[in-house]
């Protein structure tokens, strides 16, 4: 297929229609993956438990365990060799491909991924399938985008397409696949996008749930909405959640730091230490092992005493921390929303003891935790408010969860505490020089949408420096679309279509990102 700028535009024309038969493809293909991910983990977790029990009955065979779990350490450190870009959750990578400062390999990724995340559960390292479903899902469509011989500007919509597919299928959730997509890792909510987001996420959300049930992903009891006059006690575990999800970014990359510095440390010999804190957690406290959905189950249905929430608090967010910082192909995704769970819990542990409240809405305040604390850290409120509701099927607490999420944003932006996934990006793109990997030849177009207060707002074409290397093709503006003029005035709202080579995508990126956002 031709990737010229006028075959690139004419095709274009026609994204809308033609992005909804790909976005089934990408969403049936990915859909499938990630439902044979989920199920190989599934497995995963349940031969663990065979094996730790097995393994209790002899010091001779606990002995054997811990070799398989540092020969294990050693197969997960030679995938990471063979393919590095599969090390973590996999979405700060997706983010660095669609700005075009990173080209993954489909084809070495999606296996190597694969396994390496069936490896690190079935060790019981705390790490979640969430993010690696994101990343094989957008690999699905990056694949598709090849076999297809589309042009890099239709790949950018496919790898969203898959993002979408992958976080849909790991959850349950289509409308939070749809929602993260194209807060977190798109960044642009334009018509094209959305119709072939939603069908990719639709697509995937069938096959999952037609092999795998439709239940949702947590099973408790909210008994009723929390009332008004406790709407003050959101506000405290708000800031409480702004407050610990800052520190949670901070002590994570800390402990990847420290891991990086550490000059005695190579790549297996990282893995080699949560393998084997799991090998010791798996003899002493196995309820920290693995994605920890068995937690928030008995967290919300059994009458749990302060100390062990926090107990569990700590010892999961440490054991999540060495296990992420080792490079282990796996996410937080997951893990981060357990640890809300049980912030959650302690809050309203301590409110029942010490300031008269129900203890029927202990589960109320872990559900708004979950919300919160996701916003806090991974500063996408509205995936957080519809992710929740869509895992625990419950539609009643929009305005407390909305409430919880926005100040705990609010506070962790206050700290200055930047987004987990940019800042992951960020070290990578450090290791690697940031340098671009991604071939030369082919135009891309790119959607920049002017926001409030950007110094594009009320200016001509003509007044304004754009970036070298790049053409402005035109300019959504509701229906209409403008070509631009130099007398062409911008607006609030206004969607920029910029053409570059594939070679200045990055560059032409980021300097539009400033255009757009920067106040005055």
């Amino acid at each position: 297929m031709k990737k010229d700028t006028s075959s690139t535009i004419k095709r274009a024309e026609r994204f809308q229609v033609i992005l909804i038969g790909e976005g089934i493809l990408v969403g049936g293909i990915g859909g499938l993956v990630i439902v044979l991910y989920r199920m190989s983990l599934e497995y995963a977790g349940q031969w663990l438990n065979m094996i730790l029990e097995f393994c209790k009955q002899s010091p001779v065979r606990i002995a054997v365990w811990f070799v398989i779990l540092l020969a294990m350490a050693c197969l997960v450190g030679k995938l990471l060799k063979y393919e590095p870009m599969i090390s973590g959750s996999g979405i700060p990578q997706l983010e660095g491909e669609m700005i075009g400062k990173l080209d993954q390999k489909w084809w070495r990724v999606l296996p190597a991924k694969f396994f390496g995340g069936f490896l690190c559960l079935l060790g019981g390292l705390a790490l979640g399938r969430e993010g690696p479903s994101i990343q094989l899902g957008a690999m699905v469509g990056k694949g598709v985008s090849k076999g297809l011989d589309r042009g890099k500007t239709e790949e950018k919509f496919l790898l969203t397409c898959g993002a979408s597919a992958g976080l849909a299928a790991a959850f349950h959730a289509p409308l939070a696949g749809v929602m993260f997509s194209l807060e977190e890792v798109h960044k642009n909510f334009s018509v094209s996008v959305l119709l072939s987001v939603m069908t990719a996420s639709l697509t995937a959300d069938f096959m999952a749930s037609t092999v795998m049930g439709v239940d949702s992903v947590f099973q408790f009891e909210i008994v009723q909405g929390l009332p008004q006059e406790y709407y003050w006690m959101i506000l405290i575990l708000g800031i409480v959640l702004g407050i610990l999800g800052a520190f949670y970014n901070w002590f994570t990359l800390k402990v990847q730091s420290l891991y990086n510095h550490a000059k005695f440390l190579n790549t297996t010999t990282k893995l080699m230490i949560p393998f084997v804190c799991a090998g010791i957690l798996g003899f002493t406290v196995p309820e920290l092992l693995g994605s920890g959905h068995a937690l928030i189950e008995y967290l919300t249905n059994e009458d749990v005493m302060l100390k062990t929430v926090i107990f569990i608090l700590i010892g999961r967010f440490i054991f999540s921390a060495i296990s992420f910082g080792s490079g282990a192909p796996g996410g937080i995704f997951f893990p981060l929303l357990v640890l809300g769970g049980f912030i959650g819990g302690t809050f309203a542990t301590v409110g029942v003891q010490y300031f008269g409240l129900d203890a029927m809405y202990i589960n109320n305040f872990v559900l708004l935790a979950m919300a919160g604390y996701f916003a806090a850290i991974v500063r996408a409120p509205l995936t957080g408010i519809i992710l929740i509701f869509e895992m625990t099927g419950s539609l009643s607490h929009m305005l407390s969860l909305s409430i919880v999420s926005i100040v705990a944003y609010i506070v962790a932006t206050l700290l200055r505490s930047k987004p987990i996934y940019e800042s992951l990006l960020e070290r990578i793109l450090e290791r690697q020089g940031e340098k671009v990997t991604a071939d030369h030849g082919q135009k891309v177009l790119t959607n920049f949408v002017v926001q409030q207060g950007s110094r594009l707002d009320e200016a001509l074409v003509s007044e304004i420096e754009w970036p070298n290397n790049c053409l402005l093709v035109a300019i959504q503006r509701g229906s209409d679309e403008i070509i631009p003029k130099g007398r062409t005035k911008l607006q609030i709202g206004d969607v920029i279509v910029t053409m570059t080579d594939e070679r200045d995508v990055a560059v032409v990126h980021d300097r539009m990102e400033v255009l757009c956002r920067e106040n005055l």
